[in-house]
């Protein structure tokens, strides 16, 4: 099975959003493959959707558009809706609705990580999406902390035989070298996550 590739779409503009400029380049995911983790699947990473701050001027419309175009019928979100707010975005879930995609929030302060309660919970959802062959998405603010920590998570809950440090070196090949840098402590805390190995599970 191949990544998914971007097809062409429409652009959806609002009376409340600004103008798309035209070098605007449609929202970039990273696609990880699963295979070595035994699933025919890939998982997308993203950033934020829509998102206005400081030099980044994305249109939330045209954006969604975009995934929805990809096929994506899962999306797992980490932002609090007091990020939503900050990057101008606070009707981003509700338009995921609209689009017919299926959403699970669940927030994640920055630069923070889950509790185990919060991560098994994350893990079993995506495990479901996975096995059902559902097209899923999961993004934060730059797709690159706390993304890059749960995905990271993924591979060793799907398999016994990833270590942590393959399973971030991974994310890293995939995302670039900040992928889980945003994380105070990386090692630490994504161990404490963990529980040191999948057995937790």
């Amino acid at each position: 099975m191949k990544p998914p590739s971007s097809m062409q779409t429409s652009e959806f503009d609002s009376s409340d959003e600004e103008p798309i400029e035209d070098e605007q380049t449609p929202i970039q995911i990273s696609w990880l493959p699963l295979s070595r983790v035994n699933c025919s699947q890939f998982l997308g990473l993203c950033a934020l959707p829509g998102c206005k701050f400081k030099d980044v001027r994305r249109n939330i419309q045209k954006d969604t558009e975009e995934l929805k175009s990809y096929g994506i019928q899962d999306i797992f979100v980490f932002c609090t809706r007091g990020e939503l707010s900050k990057y101008r975005v606070p009707n981003l879930l509700d338009l995921y609705h609209q689009y017919g995609i299926i959403t699970h929030h669940h927030p994640i302060p920055d630069g923070g990580t889950p509790d185990i309660t919060s991560c098994c919970e994350i893990m079993e959802e995506l495990e479901i999406c996975l096995k059902n062959n559902r097209k899923t998405l999961i993004h934060c603010y730059g797709g690159l902390g706390r993304s890059c920590l749960v995905a990271a998570c993924l591979l060793l809950y799907l398999s016994d035989t990833v270590s942590p440090q393959q399973a971030i070196d991974s994310l890293r090949d995939l995302r670039g070298s900040g992928a889980i840098q945003t994380i105070k402590d990386p090692p630490f805390q994504f161990h404490s996550v963990l529980g040191m190995n999948s057995v937790t599970w």
